[in-house]
């Protein structure tokens, strides 16, 4: 189970689910492929502020489960681990460049949502609730987004 993580100011618990799916989706994730990206992943959790709790690879596809400071929003998080992996196994495994023209390893677009050890988004709401003899609901609303390819 993770930690809270204390810094001088502040105490956090930020865990994230990542997916990174190789370039054109390639089979790329051989057994030493996967072991070498283990080996860069242990030494990004011991120079950044990006801890691993668990990485499962598909043949095409990385799940990391990580836990990092609110200084690195997910997108630095992704950034700073696809783009340090990518290199290191280009480098140690010439073979799968071969396989994956244009210069990448990763595709650019990745998956990534939050973890709660302490309940979903019903529990923390409720939560919330009871926190004051008076509570009083001002505002709630869902999310929208709109994608920019459809008008």
């Amino acid at each position: 189970m993770s930690e809270h993580i204390y810094k001088r100011h502040n105490k956090s618990l930020l865990l994230y689910h990542i997916v990174c799916p190789a370039k054109y989706r390639k089979k790329v994730f051989t057994e030493k492929v996967a072991e070498t990206l283990k080996e860069v992943c242990m030494g990004i959790d011991e120079r950044y502020e990006i801890h691993f709790v668990e990485i499962g690879v598909d043949e095409e596809d990385v799940h990391f489960l990580v836990q990092s400071v609110p200084m690195l929003s997910p997108r630095d998080i992704v950034q700073t681990i696809k783009s340090i992996t990518g290199k290191e196994i280009f480098k140690r495994h010439p073979e799968v460049k071969k396989l994956l023209w244009g210069g990448n390893f990763w595709t650019s677009g990745y998956y990534v949502n939050t973890v709660g050890r302490y309940g979903n988004e019903e529990a923390i709401a409720n939560y919330v609730k009871s926190q004051g003899r008076k509570y009083q609901q001002i505002y709630r609303n869902q999310l929208e987004l709109f994608d920019d390819h459809i008008q």
